[in-house]
C-alpha cells in the first residue's frame, strides 16, 4: 500500500503543514488534527502580512476575500488566493497560496495546497487536496458513507481500516477531478491523475492513471 502514503501523494514543500504531514504515514491520518494545528501555525504568522479579521481567521494581505464569503474559524487564507462570492469556509481549513475557492463552494476540515483550485459548487469536507488539484464545476467529496459505519480504504482486494467515520478524498499534486463528478469516502487519487465527467470514484486510482466513466483505469500514456 506504498503509493497511498503521504510522501507518495504530496510534495510537502507546498503548504505550510508540511512539517505537519510528515509526522505521519497515511493522510487520513492527519485529519484530526487539521483544527489544532492550524490554530498553532496562525500565532506563528507575521502580523505584517497576515490580517485577523476575526479570531482565529488569519488571511493573507494579497488574498482577495470576496464580501458574500464567510470565513468560519479556524482558517488560514495564503497569499494571492481567491475565496469567491458566497463560499462557505466552515472552519478547520488551511486554504494554500495561489488558490481558488470559488462560487458557493464549501469547505470544512480541509487541507488545500497551494495553486488548489474549488472553483465552481464544490463540496470538500474531510479532505486533503494536493499541490495544483483541481476539482472541476459541481464535484465534492463525500466523507460520510451511507450506513454510517467507518470507512475503509479500497486497494487491490484489501482494505485498510482508517477508524474514521467521516473521511471524503485525497488528491495526489496535479489531479484533475471532471465536473460533477463524486469522489466516495475513503477515495484517494494518485499523482497526475485525472477522473473522467460525471464519475462515481471510489478506492485508489494510480498515480498516472485516468478513471473513465465506467470505472475503468487506464495508465496515461507519455
Amino acid at each position: 500500500m506504498s503509493q497511498i502514503r503521504i510522501t507518495e501523494l504530496f510534495d510537502l514543500t507546498h503548504t505550510l503543514a508540511g512539517s505537519y504531514l510528515a509526522g505521519f504515514t497515511y493522510p487520513w491520518e492527519a485529519l484530526a488534527g487539521i483544527g489544532d494545528m492550524i490554530l498553532r501555525l496562525g500565532e506563528t504568522l507575521d502580523p505584517a502580512e497576515y490580517d485577523s479579521p476575526s479570531p482565529h481567521v488569519w488571511v493573507h494581505k494579497t488574498a482577495h476575500i470576496f464580501p458574500s464569503a464567510y470565513l468560519g474559524a479556524p482558517c488560514i487564507i495564503g497569499a494571492r488566493t481567491e475565496v469567491r462570492h458566497c463560499a462557505f469556509i466552515r472552519g478547520n481549513a488551511l486554504v494554500g497560496e495561489d488558490c481558488v475557492v470559488g462560487n458557493s463552494a464549501e469547505l470544512k476540515n480541509v487541507i488545500l495546497f497551494d495553486h488548489v483550485q474549488t472553483p465552481h459548487y464544490n463540496y470538500v469536507g474531510d479532505s486533503i487536496l494536493g499541490y495544483y488539484s483541481h476539482m472541476g464545476a459541481g464535484s465534492i467529496t463525500s466523507n460520510v458513507k451511507s450506513d454510517k459505519t467507518p470507512v475503509v480504504v479500497k486497494m487491490d482486494g484489501q482494505w485498510q481500516e482508517t477508524g474514521l467515520k467521516k473521511m471524503g478524498a485525497m488528491l495526489g499534486d496535479h489531479v484533475e477531478v471532471g465536473c460533477n463528478s463524486v469522489l466516495n469516502p475513503g477515495t484517494i487519487i494518485g499523482q497526475d491523475s485525472s477522473i473522467y465527467p460525471t464519475s462515481c470514484v471510489r478506492g485508489v486510482v494510480p498515480e498516472e492513471s485516468i478513471w473513465k466513466n465506467d470505472g475503468v483505469i487506464i495508465r496515461k500514456s507519455r
